[in-house]
């Protein structure tokens, strides 16, 4: 449950905390299965240096959440995951807790909060940064400010820059079913593995996919005892749409209101 954004400042993201994926057009759609997935990757990215951003979900009862991201930038690689007492939990190049000061020369920040760490990419790409935000176990994948000049070559379940399309690894075909397009960018090892450490499914195992996820949501939400209406009373604060509907399906599936924190 966590999201993954990109907009037109552009801004990427996976939704915090249901897997909500906006793509770089400003379009947003749900996928509920559980593997990883490329979320975002171009060779070329930074002169060559490459990038890689990979999520792992995870399946919970009609709903999936990002339980981890990695970001890859030339040899270097970040790993972050939530965790139910809201401390810190990372890897730096595979060492847990590492010196956090730099990926690829980009710098890498940690705020005081420890649920928010920012790649600063203004050094090649002004007003440019990566953020991954955690909220207990979930965590969350944003791309602030993406430029043709940094992402406009990416792949990934994200789609394309140019034209917002969510395309299949062809580059030609395009998905609408999500559950199809989740399956397509499923890691492969060609895709290189950068969590340190691998989680069924792993290919040629498929995602994992609820056989009803959006009638057992509503099953589910019959049984609740917080309402809708709280929960799009306690998200009417935030800025954008997305955020708010994010918030609310976060709200119902866990119930638990205090989830509105983590937006």
């Amino acid at each position: 449950m966590f999201e993954s954004q990109l907009n037109n400042t552009l801004t990427h993201t996976l939704n915090p905390f249901h897997t909500s994926v906006k793509t770089w057009k400003n379009e947003h759609f749900e996928y509920h299965g559980q593997c990883d997935i490329v979320m975002v990757s171009d060779k070329d990215f930074a002169g060559g240096l490459g990038i890689d951003i990979h999520i792992r979900t995870k399946v919970v009862r009609f709903w999936s959440y990002i339980e981890r991201a990695v970001i890859r930038i030339g040899t270097d690689i970040l790993e972050v995951e939530g965790s139910p007492d809201f401390s810190a939990s990372y890897w730096v190049n595979y060492e847990h807790m590492g010196e956090l000061t730099d990926l690829a020369g980009f710098p890498v920040s940690l705020n005081e909060n420890t649920d928010r760490y920012t790649i600063d990419l203004s050094s090649l790409f002004p007003g440019e940064q990566i953020v991954l935000k955690t909220y207990k176990e979930f965590v969350g994948v944003k791309v602030d400010g993406a430029s043709e000049a940094s992402f406009g070559k990416s792949v990934g379940i994200t789609g394309d820059f140019r034209t917002g399309n969510t395309y299949a690894r062809d580059g030609s075909t395009v998905l609408n079913d999500f559950n199809e397009l989740g399956g397509e960018w499923q890691v492969l090892p060609s895709d290189g593995n950068f969590f340190h450490a691998t989680s069924r499914p792993q290919f040629p195992e498929k995602c994992l996919v609820p056989e009803d996820p959006h009638g057992e949501r509503k099953r589910r939400l019959d049984e609740t005892s917080i309402t809708e209406e709280q929960a799009e009373a306690a998200c009417a604060g935030l800025e954008d749409e997305f955020s708010r509907k994010g918030c609310v399906y976060d709200i119902l599936a866990t119930q638990d209101i205090g989830m509105v924190g983590a937006y």
